[in-house]
């Protein structure tokens, strides 16, 4: 058993541990507020760019562009988002797991797959299994703007235009409420789907359609990326407020039981002197 200074060691620096998570808690808490409000007020822009997107798609069905082309599957793109920090719970092992497995059934070979990440944690992952990282992103700050991010977005629209790859595929957290995050996957490349979107209202368009597909297309591409970003960071967010508030409540558990244990040591040694004690006055009668 141990003695009595080791508990009341083990007690002291459980509370200091306790009191760490708490204020991270806090923290995490705080961040998550603004970036709450980040992904919640990029909605409404990328709900418009749709919109337009897909009135010219159902206006000008002959219009044509790379990125609305389906074409032969060669090469495939896996842009994943995870965090740079640990401490975080499930959020960046359950993203990871989701892409792996989804890899590994679609793909026989290596050959056929280029990984984007934006976080360290997906780096890291993809490149002890031997995968090529064709681009990373790392040290995104907790709340991201679009300079952060516009290379690796450029770049991935950019190589699927030119047939580097035929499909661009996301992985990331999607942000539901401060407890309850899910792993999405969305298909970014080819834009396949525009000419189902409803528009609410009229548009004319000048040049034309295809001039217009031309600078909108690549811009409506970069920024699913980017609000897969800020998605991404509030559930990051989230899921280290839920992880550090478990963390703590773990710690006061467990001082709770070691200041029991120790309280019931420190009786037992008050009870064995007593004893002794009375044992010598016996013997000295």
């Amino acid at each position: 058993m141990a003695s009595l200074r080791e508990i009341k060691s083990r007690i002291t620096s459980t509370k200091k541990t306790s009191q760490i998570t708490k204020a991270m808690h806090m923290v995490s808490a705080s961040k998550l507020s603004k970036a709450e409000l980040n992904a919640k007020s990029f909605n409404p822009y990328m709900e418009k760019i749709q919109e337009v997107i897909g009135a010219i798609a159902a206006g000008a069905p002959d219009a044509t562009h790379p990125m609305l082309e389906t074409r032969p599957v060669k090469k495939t793109a896996y842009l994943v988002i995870t965090s740079d920090r640990g401490l975080v719970g499930a959020y960046n092992s359950h993203v990871l797991k989701a892409a792996l497995n989804k890899i590994r059934e679609r793909h026989t070979s290596k050959d056929e797959v280029v990984i984007l990440s934006i976080g360290r944690h997906g780096v890291d992952f993809f490149t002890k299994l031997g995968y090529n990282v064709a681009a990373s992103v790392l040290g995104i700050s907790d709340h991201p703007t679009f300079a952060e991010v516009k290379d690796v977005a450029r770049d991935a629209v950019g190589n699927f235009i030119d047939g580097t790859y035929d499909e661009l595929y996301m992985f990331y957290n999607h942000y539901i409420s401060a407890i309850s995050q899910e792993v999405t996957e969305k298909k970014v490349l080819p834009l396949t789907d525009m000419a189902t979107v409803t528009a609410t209202a009229s548009y004319e368009f000048e040049p034309d359609a295809e001039a217009i597909l031309e600078v909108l297309l690549p811009q409506y591409a970069e920024s699913l990326i980017y609000g897969a970003v800020l998605d991404g960071k509030a559930s990051e967010h989230a899921s280290s407020m839920t992880a550090m508030k478990s963390a703590t409540d773990n710690a006061m558990e467990l001082i709770d039981n070691l200041t029991l244990t120790y309280n019931r040591a420190r009786q037992a040694a008050i009870t064995q002197e007593i004893t002794e004690i009375v044992g010598g006055v016996a013997a000295l009668e």
